[in-house]
């Protein structure tokens, strides 16, 4: 569903990003892993449409997209969940998820029953401000904002940053069902390589802004994989 073709990205004199290529399908999770600084989140933010490469395609189900603004990618079904959460603090938790009501038509301007399923904390506290949560509390925030847009690729962006260890495992069998469902490409920047390597079944691993190991996890070296995001 996702085609990523040797992007090139620059910021300023400095290059983030080199001929890099990965790709998404539905029903998968492609784990995109690497140290600090080497252009996971520059590649996310490439396809959310943040940053426009100089050079190489991004195709998503069959069309080129490398061209459009992040608005239109989020109406053709592309939801970013950035690192850092971004939900608006001083809205309430409902308020916040109704934000998401921006890229779909007015017959889906509604929170699925789903969402307070798969997070039911965020049902009980809908009406308490975003900024009052606790950090994992606001990532299933951030989470369940993205999949109000019904998204059909879902990019997640060091989910499990901050976030104390028993959300941590909530989060991941959210994930893994949404997989799982068949209907959703998952990209899946992290550093906590056992939680990746549970749910991947993918894996892209960058080093400096190039892509330095890949492929399907049963036929790649974990080691290696481990090795290249071990400080």
């Amino acid at each position: 569903m996702l085609e990523i073709n040797d992007i090139d990205v620059y910021y300023g004199a400095s290059q983030a990003l080199k001929k890099v290529s990965t790709r998404a399908d539905k029903g998968k999770i492609t784990a995109v892993l690497g140290r600090n600084g080497v252009g996971k989140t520059t590649l996310m933010q490439c396809v959310a449409g943040h940053v426009l490469p100089v050079d190489g395609s991004i195709s998503w189900q069959g069309k080129p997209i490398i061209n459009d603004p992040a608005h239109l990618r989020a109406r053709h079904g592309i939801a970013y969940v950035p690192q850092g959460r971004q939900i608006f603090p001083l809205l309430t938790v409902q308020e916040n998820l109704e934000t998401g009501y921006a890229c779909v038509s007015r017959k889906h301007r509604v929170i699925d029953p789903e969402i307070f399923d798969l997070f039911p904390v965020l049902h009980d506290m809908r009406h308490r401000r975003g900024g009052d949560l606790s950090g994992g509390q606001q990532q299933q925030l951030a989470i369940a904002r993205a999949l109000i847009t019904r998204p059909e690729l879902l990019i997640l962006d060091e989910p499990t940053e901050g976030i104390q260890p028993s959300i941590i495992k909530d989060i991941q069998q959210v994930i893994a069902m949404l997989r799982d469902r068949g209907d959703m490409a998952i990209l899946l920047v992290e550093q906590y390589f056992e939680f990746a390597c549970e749910l991947a079944d993918n894996f892209t691993v960058l080093d400096r802004g190039e892509v330095v190991l890949e492929g399907e996890k049963d036929k790649v070296n974990l080691e290696q994989v481990r090795a290249h995001i071990m400080v």
